[in-house]
């Protein structure tokens, strides 16, 4: 990856500061829109995406359709997603049992996290 490690600590504030596996999870929170992502895997501060977590649409009947075309490639964060991928960079090895999204946005999460060697001593 072309990242520095060092730089991937703390609140991310646009697209320029994610690491690859957030800029393609943030890719599929725009595009699910409305649902949840059920077991994703957190190993060393970065989520793992091999195998992709499964994902849990949720249909709104009758609502006014989202386009998701007109999407620009770098931008500022909104709060729920830096605060997402922030709190995700601070776990050493965990899952995120399921994660809400409304609106393409983060509401809420369940998570499991299993701390470093070096601290249940």
């Amino acid at each position: 990856m072309h990242y520095n490690r060092a730089c991937m600590r703390g609140r991310p504030n646009s697209t320029n500061d994610l690491l690859d596996s957030e800029r393609r999870f943030l890719s599929a929170l725009r595009q699910l829109g409305f649902g949840r992502f059920e077991f994703v895997r957190i190993r060393g501060g970065e989520l793992v995406l091999a195998p992709w977590p499964t994902t849990v649409r949720l249909l709104r009947f009758g609502g006014d359709a989202i386009d998701r075309n007109a999407q620009p490639m770098e931008f500022e964060l909104k709060a729920p997603v830096a605060g997402l991928f922030e709190y995700i960079r601070g776990i050493d090895d965990g899952e995120i049992r399921c994660l809400q999204v409304l609106h393409g946005q983060p509401i809420s999460m369940e998570i499991e996290h299993r701390p470093a060697a070096s601290a249940a001593m």
